[in-house]
């Protein structure tokens, strides 16, 4: 299988996480109060890489290669979801080592056609040690439009409790700004109808998961969160707005989702707390 000798491959990246990056974040997630210690699923303002225009591919990203695979006839790159286990805090002005390795490179046959999926594991610490492992899921896809398959519609669990989210573009903007990323389908209308095939922008995977997060920590306030999974299963636009929802599975475990205008489920996710 093409791509297989990137198993194994690693990288370490250092960055420091400042006060005003949590300030930044706190702003665009509309919170009153700056936290001091980096809440769950914040990492991404971290070991951003901004390279300059020649090493760009056309959606906006670095151009794959030099760590993660490329293929041309898979051009499109999308966040599939993600697995992570929080062990310490990063506090502001810590310096924070990112230890990365490729774990799973794998071909699939979908609708679409071919599909490569690509697992990273990033390892992040700080002064106090290991705070949190990540395993990252990317899925790349063929250069066919991007229309959304239908899908069935999402009932509210009993006891679900939920948040409605109005995003817009400045919201989409600023969380691209703060976690580096370039991609154009989370800014750029005219590339993202043009070129992608898509109604409007799309809402980050990782800021889906990270409001999430949030919404299951404000229902246990007193418990830290320890582990968190989610997987993307629709795209989720700017065009409307979209809800949160949890509800509790057990004593310690939330059940998440985000759910479309229209009723669809667009991501699930689990909260473990200890």
């Amino acid at each position: 299988m093409p791509h297989q000798h990137h198993l194994g491959r690693s990288e370490v990246a250092t960055d420091t996480l400042s006060g005003a990056s949590l300030a930044r974040m706190a702003a665009t997630l509309d919170r009153e109060e700056v936290p001091e210690t980096l809440p769950p699923l914040w990492h991404w303002v971290l070991f951003g890489a901004w390279v300059r225009p020649a090493a760009l591919g056309q959606d906006g990203h670095p151009a794959r290669g030099k760590f993660l695979p490329a293929d041309p006839d898979l051009p499109r790159r999308m966040y599939a979801g993600g697995r992570l286990t929080f062990f310490g805090p990063l506090r502001a002005g810590d310096t924070a080592t990112r230890r990365s390795v490729i774990t799973r490179v794998e071909e699939k046959q979908g609708g679409s056609g071919r599909l490569l999926f690509v697992t990273v594991r990033h390892e992040i610490s700080g002064r106090d040690g290991l705070a949190l492992i990540e395993d990252h899921d990317i899925v790349y896809r063929g250069p066919a439009g991007g229309s959304p398959k239908p899908s069935a519609r999402y009932a509210d669990p009993p006891g679900a409790f939920q948040r409605t989210i109005s995003p817009d573009p400045v919201l989409l903007f600023r969380y691209s700004a703060l976690t580096c990323n370039g991609h154009r389908i989370h800014y750029d209308r005219k590339y993202v109808t043009e070129v992608e095939g898509y109604p409007g922008l799309i809402v980050h995977g990782p800021l889906q998961a990270t409001l999430l997060a949030e919404l299951a920590q404000r229902h246990a306030p007193a418990r830290r969160l320890a582990r968190f999974a989610f997987r993307a299963v629709r795209p989720v636009f700017d065009l409307e707005p979209f809800r949160l929802v949890g509800h509790w599975h057990g004593v310690s475990e939330a059940q998440l989702a985000v759910v479309d205008h229209a009723g669809r489920l667009c991501m699930r996710a689990e909260a473990a707390f200890e």
